[in-house]
C-alpha cells in the first residue's frame, strides 16, 4: 500500500505537499478484530511493545500509549492469560536470560514465559482458550527470536485447534533483503527457517510464509488471520514508539543490529554495557593505534554481565553513521583483521547467528566485503521469489 497524498493550498499559490497519513498498527484496527473476540476466551502473547497509540494527544509517555491487554480489558474482553517471549512481559530482562512465569501486577493476569524450557505454550496452558492473539514488534533479523516465538506460537495453535490473530507492525528493516540464507543443519531459536538475515517482511507476512512453506512441525497450518497494517509499504520509514528489547534503545540501533550482531558471536562487545547498544563495538584485543574510541562495559538493566565486563576496550562509534540498506562487514572482517587474539576471534556462536559456517571461513581465508556479498546473491534470489508470495504490502 502506497503512502496517500495530501493536497495542501494557499490563497497566493497552489502547491502540493507529500504528506504521508500515520501508519495504523493492527492493534489500533480494534474494530477489525473485537467482533472476533465477542464471547471468547483469549490468550495474549505480547511484551512491552504490544501498545496502542491513544487519540487524545499526550507529551506523557504512559498516557500516550496503552497496553493491548488494558485496552482490551477495558473492553470486556475475557482475557485468560498473557504468553511472554525473550526479555519477559515488561521488556527488561537480559538477552538470554531465563525468565520466569509470573502475575502482571497490575491486572493480577498469570504470565506464561516462552523462553528458556518453555519456548512453545503447552496444551495445557492452551486447553481453555478460544483464540490467541500475537502482537510482538519484531526488528526484521533472523536472529531476532520473536519470529521464533511466533513460530512456536503458530505450531502450539495449529495442534491444539486454536485460531491465530496476528496484530500486524511495521518491519522498521524492510526495506531491503540482505546476509546468508540459514542453512537447516544449523538451526537454532536464533534461526529457525531458511530466510537471509534481513528478510524484508513484516512479521505478519512472516506468519503467512512459515504456515504457506509448511515450515512448522508435522507441517501443520494453523488458523491465521492477520490484522494489516493501514498507510505501510516497504519503502516506509517507521520509528519505533517502544524499544522491542533493553539492548535496542533506538532507531540507530535497530539499524545496526543486522550488522552489529554478528559481533555477538566474537569475541568483540556490541556495546552492551552501555547507552549506545548495538552503535558501538570494542574489544581490549583490537589494534589501539587503529581503533580510537574507547569505552568501558558496565553492568546495567538488560547487561548484567556484558562482554568484557569492566575492560576497557578499543573500538568504533558508528552512532553517527548513516542509514544503512544493507548489511556492513567492513567493521567485521577489520576487526578481526586488527584483533591480537585471532585463535579466539570466533565462537561457536557465530555460525548459529550466520547460519551456516562458511561466513566465518570467508572472513578467515581473506575474502573482501563484496567476494563475501557476491556469494549470497544465489539464494537471496531464490528467497525472493518465494517472499514475494507472502507480502501484504
Amino acid at each position: 500500500m502506497s503512502n496517500q497524498k495530501v493536497e495542501i493550498s494557499t490563497q497566493k499559490d497552489s502547491i502540493s505537499s507529500e504528506v504521508p497519513k500515520r501508519i495504523l498498527v493492527g492493534s489500533e484496527r480494534i474494530e477489525e478484530y473485537l467482533p472476533l473476540l465477542k464471547n471468547k476466551r483469549i490468550g495474549i502473547v505480547g511484551n512491552q511493545t504490544s501498545v496502542i497509540l491513544n487519540s487524545r494527544s499526550s507529551t506523557s509517555e504512559e498516557k500516550k500509549y496503552t497496553h493491548l491487554v488494558d485496552s482490551l480489558l477495558a473492553l470486556e474482553v475475557d482475557i485468560v492469560r498473557v504468553f511472554a517471549p525473550e526479555h519477559g512481559f515488561r521488556g527488561t530482562a537480559d538477552a538470554g536470560e531465563t525468565v520466569k512465569d509470573g502475575k502482571d501486577p497490575k491486572t493480577g493476569l498469570s504470565i506464561i514465559s516462552l523462553y528458556g524450557d518453555n519456548k512453545k505454550p503447552k496444551p495445557e496452558q492452551l486447553k481453555d482458550l478460544d483464540i490467541l492473539i500475537f502482537d510482538l514488534q519484531d526488528v526484521g533479523a533472523r536472529f531476532y527470536t520473536y519470529i521464533s516465538s511466533l513460530h512456536y506460537v503458530m505450531e502450539a495453535s495449529a495442534e491444539n485447534n486454536i485460531p491465530l490473530i496476528v496484530l500486524d507492525r511495521p518491519n522498521p528493516n524492510g526495506h531491503y533483503i540482505d546476509g546468508p540464507v540459514l542453512n537447516p543443519k544449523h538451526q537454532s531459536f536464533v534461526g529457525m527457517h531458511p530466510v537471509p538475515v534481513v528478510h524484508g517482511m513484516t512479521i505478519g507476512e512472516y506468519a503467512q510464509m512459515i504456515n504457506g512453506e509448511k515450515w512448522l512441525k508435522n507441517g501443520v497450518q494453523c488458523d491465521l488471520k492477520v490484522i494489516k497494517l493501514m498507510n505501510y509499504d516497504h519503502t516506509t520509514s517507521y520509528s519505533l514508539p517502544v524499544k522491542p528489547s533493553p539492548n535496542l534503545p533506538n532507531d540507530q540501533s535497530i539499524n545496526l543490529y543486522p550488522s552489529l550482531c554478528f559481533f555477538e558471536g566474537t569475541n568483540v562487545n556490541a556495546g552492551r554495557g552501555t547507552n549506545t547498544q548495538f552503535q558501538v563495538f570494542g574489544s581490549p584485543f583490537l589494534n589501539k593505534a587503529v581503533f580510537d574510541y574507547t569505552y568501558t562495559p558496565q553492568s546495567m538493566e538488560g547487561a548484567k554481565n556484558p562482554k568484557h565486563l569492566g575492560k576497557l576496550c578499543y573500538g568504533r562509534d558508528l552512532q553517527n553513521y548513516p542509514k544503512t540498506d544493507r548489511i556492513n562487514l567492513s567493521w567485521l572482517i577489520e576487526a578481526f583483521n586488527k584483533t591480537s587474539d585471532k585463535s579466539q576471534f570466533f565462537n561457536a556462536f557465530f555460525t548459529k547467528l550466520a547460519g551456516e559456517t562458511v561466513l566465518q571461513k570467508q572472513i578467515e581465508n581473506g575474502l573482501s566485503e563484496e567476494e563475501i556479498r557476491e556469494s549470497w546473491q544465489k539464494n537471496l534470489e531464490k528467497f525472493k521469489t518465494v517472499r514475494a508470495e507472502y507480502l501484504l504490502y
